[in-house]
């Protein structure tokens, strides 16, 4: 059998290869966008003085956005989805575990997404329009929006919403409440802002570690986008620079607003009551959309390749609606720690699989045989390995990175031998 019978795992067709270097930095800027990013970025006050927290700000995005675009490269060039570059590097029998474990993983955000916009949605009716609303409403209303969205074309939706629509909102949105807080910080004392130390709680190469989370999370969905590139090179410089951009953008406004706001103070709050907050805050929300939209449809594309039985479509309107009931029933607040912890696995997956891009074969016709790479998947447990023992004994020095140029080199270094 080949993989021409299952369409996730073969090259994507040159009629559907639409997108252009305009529209991946459109999408990826609008996916690097959300609240949830800026929040984390405020975890960054008082940890670090603000001239070392702009510095891992800076290093963190550029690093980051490059591993994004460099995956994203290797899924235009092969026109492969993330499942197909799954199947070729580790085998289609030992693929299926991290195939099942991303599906896992994208319930769980889209889920936690849900959870972001009915909570923005419930701060913006009770505290600027004085609303008492019931939090299952606003559940209901993004969840259907969401399950709406999946009856559509994903290309479609990309180059004709997010491009044109989206993506001069969410930048004029961006570009109103930065200028807002930096009048503030203005009002404060620019010099004394930019002076102002940390707590040393901490390090630099751990805040890097903290910025380049965001651009790891998206590892395994970028490749099913990228593979309807135009060209490789568009790609990686379309992806690169929307996703660095956002990223950075996002983690600075979190930190600028935590930094002006009272200590403990809500970040969704600051935002809301700043001059404009609402309609701004507003529109950041509808662009979390795109967020979950981005994790259903890639869920949806990798549980084609499980059970092609079911067309991308039916799987997408199908963990909408689980994502939506999950949003109604958990809490998935206190999940997030869980999610992050799934999230490393694919930190040592995407390693492997960069390492042995150059020796990926994206043959439509090459054979469907079931077998286990031994040494890409032995590389892959090794590298998670490494990710929670840094983590747990060598905190300041990060944990990504480390594991992410140990798995590229190995892998790099064994590409040649027997599978």
């Amino acid at each position: 059998m080949a993989y021409t019978n299952n369409a996730p795992l073969a090259p994507v067709g040159e009629d559907e290869r639409l997108f252009t270097g305009f529209t991946h930095a459109s999408l990826w800027f609008s996916l690097g966008v959300g609240l949830l990013v800026m929040q984390v970025g405020a975890y960054l006050v008082p940890a670090m003085g603000t001239r070392d927290a702009l510095i891992a700000i800076l290093i963190g995005s550029i690093v980051g956005s490059g591993l994004l675009a460099s995956t994203a490269k290797l899924g235009c060039d092969t026109g492969l989805s993330s499942a197909g570059l799954m199947h070729r590097v580790y085998g289609s029998s030992f693929a299926r575990l991290p195939v099942l474990l991303n599906i896992l993983q994208l319930v769980g955000w889209t889920t936690f997404e849900l959870v972001v916009m009915r909570d923005g949605s419930t701060a913006i009716g009770e505290r600027a329009l004085d609303l008492k609303i019931n939090t299952v409403w606003p559940t209901l209303l993004w969840g259907s929006i969401l399950v709406l969205l999946m009856t559509g074309s994903m290309l479609t939706l990309v180059r004709k919403f997010v491009s044109r629509i989206g993506l001069p909102l969410v930048i004029g949105s961006l570009l109103w409440l930065s200028w807002h807080f930096f009048g503030v910080v203005s009002a404060q004392g620019m010099a004394a802002f930019m002076a102002r130390p940390g707590n040393g709680t901490m390090s630099l190469l751990s805040a890097i570690d903290l910025v380049m989370a965001m651009p790891v999370s998206w590892l395994p969905l970028v490749a099913d986008f990228a593979r309807h590139g135009r060209s490789g090179r568009s790609t990686l410089a379309g992806t690169w620079t929307g996703y660095a951009l956002a990223n950075a953008w996002c983690y600075a406004l979190g930190f600028l607003v935590a930094s002006v706001s009272e200590p403990g103070a809500d970040l969704v709050t600051a935002m809301l009551f700043a001059q404009g907050g609402l309609l701004a805050l507003g529109l950041i929300l509808l662009d979390e959309l795109d967020n979950a939209y981005g994790d259903v449809y890639s869920g949806a594309v990798s549980a084609n390749s499980l059970k092609p039985a079911w067309s991308i479509r039916r799987w997408g309107l199908s963990l909408a609606l689980l994502c939506t009931t999950l949003a109604l029933i958990l809490p998935m607040h206190s999940l997030e720690p869980f999610l992050l912890m799934l999230s490393s696995v694919f930190v040592p997956l995407y390693g492997v699989i960069l390492g042995r891009g150059s020796s990926i074969t994206a043959s439509p016709n090459t054979a469907l045989t079931p077998k286990v790479n031994i040494v890409a998947a032995a590389l892959w447990l090794l590298g998670i390995g490494v990710f929670h023992a840094a983590a747990a004994w060598a905190p300041q020095y990060g944990s990504a990175l480390p594991t992410l140029l140990l798995t590229f080199l190995l892998a790099r270094l064994t590409r040649g031998q027997a599978q």
